[in-house]
């Protein structure tokens, strides 16, 4: 009798652990990013214990994950989901390493197009398809220093820099700084091209530029917008308003120093001011939106957003998809702990809950996803495309003083159209 009970026993134990999907996970999240998804996954897989459990890996960031991607689908041997740029989504289109989210995949998931802002939903879409599930918008946005705003008689009375609504109000803080002896009134990243396209694209999108026409780069007038972006960038340098030739590393120390009194940046580095703040190791800071420079509100954002690899020759089967889906829904509908990463989750029921509008600096510059832009839909677009490497190679001499806006311009058109 007890060998009957024990072989059934053993059935039982056996069935309920295979009944436990395991879902193989690939991100590029490190750092502040790495730290709050590795907590996500550790609930999701507590919450779903005995069901499904993500066996997480993390890769690193830009081309070398998303060569890793291309070759592991090509041979059958890539992850059930990933995480992937929305910036990437046609090019990965057009290789054919990810799936479509299907009408019924958005039905069972609990979540539609009405549950993200308009940009975000447009940017996982292509040619009427959906090919990602958006967790965030992450854009750029003006980190402060209100202790030497205050000092330079810059500060508004709710503590936010003067002058955000026009250039010429935004040049007098600049100025203003300067003639109170801070050295960089303006940190920027102004040795990486790739990373100053962001800044440059906002203000771009400030005057309703396009970078891609039917097609064709910097179409009609658009090239001269282009030219007004450089041009007042690259005015702040000569004004000695803005740092030179400074990798991300060094802008970002020269903020947290205090040597610079506002730099550009990525929600993303609100986790690094949060820490030092709670260490007593930073000054009374904050973040808004960028300034309007030109005729509007205009920001650049990407996407982090989970896809499912089209893994060549392997065919999930219906368990496996329902876990996958599982996922992304759990995660997308328990985004708030992602926000304290600096990031704005693109679930609207998220931003719109009580806890959200608590959290800051989050709830300050989340107004900002009215007036995103993301990257033109393209497969030379994206997070380490083509496209930013190509304007990247114009940007950093052009930003620093070293060569004429126009030529710049003139250069990168061609490049560009010529791909």
């Amino acid at each position: 009798m007890k060998q009957l009970i024990g072989i059934a026993l053993g059935a039982t134990l056996a069935t309920a652990a295979q009944a436990q999907e395991t879902v193989v996970w690939w991100d590029f999240l490190s750092g502040g990013d790495g730290v709050r998804m590795k907590s996500l996954i550790e609930d999701f897989n507590a919450a779903h214990e005995g069901e499904i459990a993500i066996d997480a890996t993390t890769l690193e960031w830009g081309v070398p994950f998303y060569s890793k991607v291309q070759t592991s689908v090509a041979v059958g041997e890539a992850p059930d989901i990933m995480t992937y740029h929305a910036s990437r989504i046609p090019l990965a289109v057009s290789q054919g390493v990810i799936q479509p989210i299907t009408d019924a995949d958005w039905e069972q998931m609990g979540l539609s197009q009405e549950d993200f802002a308009e940009a975000t939903w447009n940017a996982v879409t292509v040619d009427g398809k959906q090919y990602a599930v958006p967790l965030d918008t992450h854009p750029i946005v003006l980190y402060y220093n209100r202790e030497l705003l205050k000092k330079a008689g810059r500060l508004n009375e709710d503590g936010t820099p003067m002058g955000l609504d026009s250039r010429e109000g935004f040049e007098e803080t600049l100025a203003a700084l300067k003639d109170a002896g801070v050295e960089y009134p303006l940190g920027s990243v102004t040795a990486d091209g790739n990373f100053m396209y962001r800044t440059i694209y906002s203000f771009m999108g400030q005057q309703d530029g396009e970078l891609l026409t039917d097609g064709e780069f910097l179409a009609g007038d658009n090239a001269e917008k282009l030219q007004n972006a450089l041009t007042v960038l690259q005015e702040w340098t000569k004004n000695q308003w803005q740092s030179t030739y400074t990798d991300y590393p060094a802008t970002v120390a020269l903020f947290t120093s205090g040597e610079a009194a506002m730099m550009i940046n990525g929600v993303w580095e609100v986790p690094t001011m949060k820490d030092l703040a709670d260490e007593g190791r930073l000054f009374d800071w904050g973040a808004v939106e960028l300034p309007v420079i030109f005729d509007h509100a205009s920001t650049y954002a990407d996407s982090h957003a989970f896809a499912i690899p089209a893994n060549n020759g392997v065919d999930e089967g219906t368990a496996k998809r329902d876990a996958v889906l599982e996922v992304m829904s759990w995660i997308s509908k328990n985004s708030l702990f992602w926000a304290t990463a600096g990031h704005i989750p693109a679930n609207s029921g998220v931003t719109a809950s009580e806890e959200y509008s608590q959290m800051e600096p989050n709830a300050t510059y989340s107004s900002l996803t009215a007036n995103m832009i993301f990257d033109p839909q393209s497969e030379f677009s994206g997070v380490a495309g083509p496209m930013f490497d190509v304007m990247s190679t114009y940007f950093v001499p052009t930003l620093n003083g070293e060569m004429d806006p126009a030529k710049a311009v003139e250069e990168i058109q061609y490049e560009l159209n010529d791909m």
